[in-house]
């Protein structure tokens, strides 16, 4: 058996996110060969694979990648921890899936190297040791496609991303529009894209809500209406308060820059 150092176990731990025990345990195993040690952790990992079905992955990063300036693809992937999240393996597994995600809006249309993309999570989740999952993806092609990565901590990967589809290219323009996104995260573009049920379930619950706080009834539908202005100015991109300028609505920023917003993909880790 030879002798393994701290520094050792140390190096395997941070590659793999495995324990210190299982770490000096491949280690031992393997006679001190790194190779064989990361080897000896994935074949241990994959027999637990099954095991870690039902665990909760809500950890992970939001990755990105664009194809010239007309084709992009967001992505989220999932682990169970933070330490993993932040695992160089974890990280160069996420930039090998999306760099093989551009057109995908499943995780099932995925195809890495030949591989199905359950394969190769399945062989990154022995060697980590955790459940990971692709959890959404979405693919954008048009005028133009721009993206915004944002990190809610210095110490994590990215946790929101906003992928961007303009109707000309602006790239100025769609990175300001995807960071107020990102902080003020709207439903939809436009007040038309709002289901009416959705409209008609808003109407019913103000009005609800102003007979309760004992409204006047010749007030309620001036007051409801009100309401529901409110909820397009929350909830509909064009109608909100622009970030960098509240005086303007993106809407009217838009305008000046003779651009309009075709759609948009807002995902944020073990966020709906």
């Amino acid at each position: 058996m030879s002798n393994v150092s701290v520094a050792d176990i140390k190096k395997l731990r941070e590659a793999t996110g495995a324990g210190m025990t299982d770490c000096k345990n491949a280690l031992v195993e393997s006679d001190g060969e790194y190779d064989k040690a990361l080897e000896f952790l994935r074949i241990k990992g994959l027999k637990g694979v099954a095991k870690r079905e039902g665990r909760a992955a809500s950890n992970g990063l939001v990755a990105a990648k664009l194809d010239g300036t007309s084709k992009g693809v967001l992505l989220e992937i999932n682990c169970e921890t933070d330490f993993v999240a932040k695992n160089p393996t974890f990280i160069a597994l996420a930039e090998t899936v999306v760099g093989a995600a551009q057109g995908a809006n499943s995780a099932d249309e995925i195809v890495v190297d030949g591989k199905k993309l359950q394969e190769v999570i399945d062989d990154a989740g022995a060697l980590l040791a955790e459940k990971i999952e692709v959890r959404r993806v979405v693919s954008f092609e048009g005028a133009y496609v721009g993206v915004y990565l944002h990190k809610t901590s210095p110490d994590l990967p990215p946790q929101v991303g906003v992928l961007i589809e303009l109707t000309a290219e602006n790239a100025d323009l769609a990175k300001d529009i995807a960071q107020h996104i990102t902080a003020l995260p709207p439903q939809f573009v436009t007040r038309d894209e709002v289901p009416a049920d959705l409209v008609a379930k808003e109407r019913e619950i103000a009005r609800a809500t102003a007979i309760e706080e004992g409204k006047p009834e010749a007030a309620l539908d001036k007051i409801v209406e009100g309401r529901v202005t409110g909820f397009f100015k929350d909830n509909v991109l064009v109608e909100q308060s622009f970030a960098k300028d509240s005086k303007k609505t993106v809407g009217k920023v838009l305008e000046e820059a003779g651009v309009s917003v075709v759609r948009f993909a807002r995902f944020k880790v073990g966020q709906a």
